[in-house]
């Protein structure tokens, strides 16, 4: 009985076996699947925010002179930007819930991408072909290296997939590894936040580690609370979980303290050095972040991460060269020096009084001759008269000054 009942045994699991082995191709291409569809909402969202943010930038600037200073409320420009903000900001937001964290957060390249190309298109100034190649040179080598780097990091992205419930979100918040990177990022944010507060330091890499710091915590409570909406979404509830809430405030609180330390750095430095080191700052704490929280590099080789590093740096780079050949804002001057022009009289020439500009209220300091202006701008001279003293041994002053009125 035993032997006969052997061969029917195994005849028995062999179908087991061969279905075993055929649902693990299955599940990997249906999670390159969620990474191509995480990638392409990031993409979509990048693309959409940066057009809304310069369709709204263009709205600003043709109303720059209106009396209005709401007068943009009533251009349909801008309120087609703000719609298409709200649809970018809701693709990102979504598309964590599909691929890991580490994938998504250095997608935001893209922006930068975008922009710099809306910017070289809708330039206004016309330059000869030589002189545009050489101009942009820069951002055409950066965008092209952003391009590389972002399919780099698509192609080789972590591949490690997790149902965001709340059980699942809970043991992550709880493990070692997540608990020591935030005793670790706590000691730095305060170190930081003392030399910044107390000891003036404004520098930029001080502020922008400061948002960095805060970002990665944005990201991991985006996606916590955007995988855990998708689940309940497909009709495992999670919404009554006290996780879920905790990580809504969490991901609130941090996004408007990033936001406060970002306006503080928009104020001391150029938004272009703001863009690259930001970029390359947040990038790097968030993909730590994703790492010790969700685990994303669990399980993958050797080969994959050092592809991955590798497209980490190549966007990096192009994202640096992209925001160095951006024209920086020249601040406003408005006094001029004498000597700064050349050809100019100065102020000792006879007839010849500084006054100011009278053509334009920003301008001062210009020479103006007393024939062309008019007799009540015209500055009273004092004449100087020289004084005869018939004693050598009384001392006097070697001139005196007279009265003189427009009138005499």
């Amino acid at each position: 009985m035993e032997g006969g009942n052997s061969p029917s045994l195994q005849l028995q699991q062999l179908p087991l076996a061969t279905a075993a082995v055929s649902v693990q191709p299955h599940t990997d291409s249906f999670s390159y699947k969620e990474n191509l569809i995480g990638a392409l909402l990031a993409i979509f969202g990048h693309l959409v925010s940066s057009i809304a943010l310069n369709l709204q930038k263009y709205s600003h600037i043709r109303l720059a002179g209106s009396k209005d200073p709401r007068a943009y409320f009533k251009t349909k420009t801008w309120w087609c930007g703000l719609f298409l903000l709200v649809l970018g900001e809701l693709g990102v937001f979504s598309s964590y819930a599909f691929a890991p964290l580490s994938l998504i957060v250095p997608l935001s390249a893209v922006s930068v991408i975008a922009s710099a190309i809306i910017g070289i298109i809708f330039i206004k100034e016309k330059w000869k072909p030589k002189e545009f190649l050489r101009r942009y040179v820069l951002s055409f080598v950066g965008c092209g290296l952003a391009v590389v780097g972002t399919y780099l990091l698509i192609t080789f992205g972590p591949n490690s997939h997790e149902k965001m419930t709340g059980e699942n979100i809970t043991r992550h918040l709880v493990s070692w590894p997540f608990l020591l990177y935030m005793l670790v990022e706590i000691i730095i944010f305060c170190l930081l936040l003392y030399f910044y507060k107390e000891r003036n330091a404004n520098y930029i890499v001080v502020i922008l580690l400061l948002v960095a710091l805060l970002g990665s915590m944005t990201v991991v409570t985006v996606k916590a609370v955007a995988g855990m909406i998708v689940v309940s979404i497909q009709g495992n509830l999670q919404l009554d979980y006290p996780i879920f809430y905790i990580m809504l405030v969490c991901m609130i609180a941090t996004a408007i303290f990033q936001a406060t330390f970002l306006a503080q750095a928009s104020q001391l430095y150029d938004s272009s050095q703001i863009a690259s080191v930001g970029y390359i700052l947040s990038t790097t704490a968030a993909i730590t972040a994703g790492a010790t929280f969700y685990l994303d590099f669990t399980g993958e080789d050797v080969l994959h991460i050092c592809m991955f590093a590798l497209g980490c740096l190549i966007a990096f780079l192009g994202v640096f060269l992209i925001t160095r050949n951006r024209k920086k804002p020249v601040a406003f001057e408005p006094y001029i020096s004498m000597d700064a022009m050349p050809g100019m009289q100065n102020m000792h020439d006879k007839g010849i009084a500084v006054q100011p500009d009278l053509k334009t209220s920003f301008s001062y300091g210009a020479l103006e001759n007393n024939d062309s202006m008019p007799e009540i701008y015209t500055p009273a001279t004092l004449p100087i008269v020289q004084e005869q003293h018939g004693s050598k041994g009384v001392s006097a002053p070697p001139y005196r000054v007279l009265e003189h009125s427009k009138k005499d």
